[in-house]
């Protein structure tokens, strides 16, 4: 990994050791992309001011998030089918945040049971897609519970999916089905062939999805089998209130973009709330997180919000910070970090965005996390 300098370099490192079609599950957006490219775009929108002649020779990134202590002010983002572009994949993030000191969300749609995961990192956060009904949110939330995760995030932005129409054309389905486009994509990347897909099923059998609801999921490889989404479109702010009443860990609502949305989830209880629009996979033209977190704060009051959506850099993060976010998550480059080069990919990537933010706070003349103020970002005027 020497010549991989930056987070974008691991996307492209593992644009050529995923299968095609993995990789395009990964990378893509909705229809158009327009909402994955704002959240890019919008980064430019705000300039830095940094500040001179101050003694910035004792640096220190740590940030406490909801009473922990954290080495760094980012973490891990919920991401499914980790297990399919590294091997193990939802442990291996697991395993690289705990060695890290930074937070990790499971996501519902990873493929090693969230009871093996939590072992490996017992500060993990657990993300879930529930269906609006008692009779399926309980039995999940006493699963949760049992397992001993103590941060539950509930995504609030999946009714239904997203129109992947790049995961389509690149022969992505989900669950996989077999097929010789699906085969020769595979052949074409033997690292991946061996190391990821072969040694899955050799060691631990076809995976399942294993954490979508209080049972085991349909397999991610089938002719035939097919995921079942029903019942999320009836999820509701009533069911909010029941969660809450019912869970007695912290709760954060991940997907909101509406300030009166941020309102109510404060009035009903949340202990956060995670600014973000899916990474552009959900709804297209759906604002960037980055773009509304101005008014979310407001709306939010001392409720903390984090924020997540096309961070690649440390000053992406500062920017954030800067702005008022409580904490960033980021998602696609530690995919693509463990897929590259698995516990030390991600350690990598967590190292080069440290030594980016570190680099940035001595730039601007700050010392520590808690420095970084509305003082240090301007608005770009637009000529």
């Amino acid at each position: 990994m020497k010549n991989i300098l930056s987070l974008d370099d691991f996307e492209r490192a593992a644009a050529k050791r995923l299968p095609s079609c993995i990789f395009a599950y990964v990378e893509g957006g909705t229809e158009t992309n327009s909402a994955r490219t704002a959240n890019r775009k919008d980064f430019g929108l705000y300039d830095l001011v940094p500040r001179m002649f101050k003694d910035v020779g004792i640096r220190n990134l740590e940030h406490t998030l909801l009473g922990e202590r954290y080495s760094a002010p980012f973490g891990i983002s919920p991401m499914g089918f980790c297990g399919l572009t590294s091997y193990r994949g939802d442990l291996v993030m697991a395993r690289s945040a705990a060695a890290a000191n930074i937070p990790m969300v499971l996501s519902a749609t990873s493929l090693i049971p969230l009871e093996e995961i939590r072992p490996a990192n017992p500060r993990a956060w657990f993300q879930a897609y529930l269906r609006g009904r008692l009779d399926a949110i309980d039995p999940m939330i006493d699963r949760v519970e049992k397992a001993g995760f103590e941060t539950l995030v509930i995504t609030a932005d999946v009714p239904v999916v997203g129109s992947r129409e790049n995961n389509i054309r690149a022969g992505f389905t989900a669950p996989l089905r077999p097929s010789l486009r699906l085969a020769w994509d595979g052949i074409t990347h033997p690292r991946w062939l061996t190391g990821v897909l072969a040694k899955t099923l050799l060691t631990h059998g076809v995976p399942y999805f294993e954490n979508g609801d209080h049972v085991r999921g349909s397999p991610v490889i089938s002719p035939s089998a097919i995921r079942d989404f029903t019942g999320q479109d009836r999820l509701d702010w009533s069911h909010v209130r029941h969660i809450r009443k019912r869970w007695r860990g912290k709760l954060i609502l991940k997907g909101l973009l509406a300030a009166d949305d941020v309102r109510l989830a404060r009035e009903l209880g949340a202990d956060a709330v995670v600014a973000s629009n899916h990474g552009g996979r959900q709804l297209d033209y759906a604002v960037s997180a980055l773009a509304v977190l101005p008014e979310l704060l407001e709306a939010a009051g001392p409720m903390p919000v984090f924020i997540d959506g096309g961070f690649r850099r440390g000053t992406d993060v500062i920017k954030a910070l800067a702005l008022g976010a409580a904490f960033v998550f980021i998602g696609r480059p530690f995919n693509y970090a463990a897929a590259v080069g698995g516990d030390k990919g991600v350690a990598h990537a967590v190292a080069l965005l440290r030594e980016e933010m570190d680099r940035d706070m001595a730039l601007m003349g700050v010392c520590s996390i808690g420095e970084i103020d509305r003082n240090f970002v301007r608005r770009r005027q637009l000529r």
